[in-house]
């Protein structure tokens, strides 16, 4: 019993202390040396040591992360820990203690964000915090248009086709310019709002999973509210990649993954409501675990991954240590580094602007002519069968497929190299 108890206290340590300023926490528990003070993307040293804190194979090149970020040998340790931790205590656990340990873990994710604990609920990642934001939006009415661009991630723009029948609303959907400027993407909202007035909703995506494109979204949610429409923002690939806050973006409603780019186990998301505008989502059917004012009475996932979450503290501290704006720049260069040298091989585009306002590590590419599912598909194949290069075909774009590059905190310049070499021999400008 006392070694129960024991376990129990290392736990709510560790809690407590991830729930501590970014500031007090990275200084006790720092891991690696200190941020450079110039070219924090490009210092070699600095990386190494970040690289030197995951275990990844050694036969692949990976350049697909944006499916989700493994964790990092200190989270996985503490992920492993606490799995055995919840299965030692059991249900003993889960009935007693574990609802305010996982409510605490709302707190360091809060003040990361820069908003109130009590305007977060966890989740199993974005595609469920957007379909709850979405399903629950109730102030649609028959006659209404929702709005959505076809850069949007798939399960979202289902959720918004739903819609149609769910609130009797007409759905719309329209095309991101190729190539895309920061004007030419605020044109077209613009635009589609203009040709319909009656737009109540809007559905809009920080950073294309498809592409890479950063949206100014900030722009296009004011431009959204002026014309009576709401904004529900799908985060799932911006934050952790790009360094921000809410009150950055001006949106009321946001979906998050903490699974990709914070780092944190598979199956763990969170979604944000104004406090203000509660009201505007409906409860997730009719949930009455939570009071209707509790922001987790909009989202209702039954049993979670425990283990998962509670390890998101610690994921996020290593996250802080590491240094969002560094990995923001580190993401950012290993992105200019490869296209720099892909822009030199014939009948190679790439998809995404330079405009560091529009882009940040995610990038696309295609091969000229090449657009097709399966000839995407065999792009894909060939760098990964014979060049242990592994990418990811992105379909839904208007003008056709195209091929996904997404970095990782343990990618290396080498890396990139071997990309590059493979990329020239798959383009036909040197030979395999």
């Amino acid at each position: 019993m006392q070694a129960l108890e024991t376990n129990r206290r290392a736990l709510l340590l560790g809690l407590g202390a991830a729930a501590l300023t970014t500031q007090a926490l990275t200084a006790s528990a720092r891991t690696l040396p200190a941020l450079p003070t110039a070219n924090i993307g490009s210092d070699t040293a600095y990386w190494t040591a970040v690289r030197n804190l995951y275990a990844v194979t050694p036969d692949m090149v990976n350049l697909e992360n944006g499916y989700w970020g493994i964790m990092a040998e200190p989270v996985k340790a503490e992920y492993k820990r606490l799995t055995d931790f919840v299965n030692f205590e059991n249900t003993v656990y889960a009935r007693t203690k574990i609802g305010k340990d996982l409510d605490d873990v709302r707190a360091p994710l809060a003040a990361f964000l820069g908003v109130a604990r009590e305007e977060i609920a966890l989740s199993r990642g974005a595609t469920e915090a957007l379909q709850a934001l979405i399903s629950g939006y109730n102030k649609l009415k028959p006659g209404d248009t929702v709005l959505y661009a076809d850069l949007d991630y798939d399960s979202m723009q289902y959720a918004m086709n739903w819609l149609k029948g769910r609130r009797g609303v007409d759905v719309v959907k329209f095309a991101i310019p190729e190539p895309a400027t920061r004007q030419a993407v605020l044109d077209a909202y613009d635009a589609a709002l203009k040709a319909n007035p009656k737009t109540r909703l809007l559905l809009l995506t920080h950073v294309s999973h498809r592409t890479g494109l950063m949206m100014p979204v900030k722009e296009i949610a004011a431009m959204a509210k002026a014309r009576g429409a709401d904004a529900i923002l799908d985060a799932a690939h911006s934050w952790g990649q790009v360094d921000f806050q809410a009150k950055d973006l001006g949106v009321d409603f946001i979906g998050f993954n903490l699974h990709k780019w914070i780092g944190a186990p598979l199956g763990v998301g969170m979604l944000y409501i104004n406090k203000e505008r509660l009201a505007d989502i409906d409860t997730y059917m009719a949930d009455e675990d939570f009071k209707a004012n509790d922001v987790r009475s909009r989202l209702h996932t039954g049993t979670v991954n425990f283990a998962a979450q509670l390890t998101v503290p610690t994921a996020l501290a290593l996250h802080q240590e590491i240094g969002p704006q560094a990995k923001e720049a580190r993401y950012r260069h290993l992105r200019n580094y490869w296209v720099a040298k892909a822009r030199e091989l014939k009948g190679v585009e790439i998809q995404t602007p330079d405009d560091p306002s529009m882009v940040a590590g995610i990038t696309s590419f295609v091969l000229t002519g090449k657009r097709t599912a399966a000839e995407t598909n065999a792009i894909v194949a060939e760098l990964r069968d014979k060049h242990k290069v592994m990418t990811v075909r992105r379909g839904g774009v208007a003008k056709g497929d195209t091929i996904r590059i997404s970095p990782a905190p343990y990618i290396m310049e080498a890396d990139l190299d071997r990309f590059i070499a493979a990329l020239a021999v798959v383009s036909g400008n040197r030979a395999g």
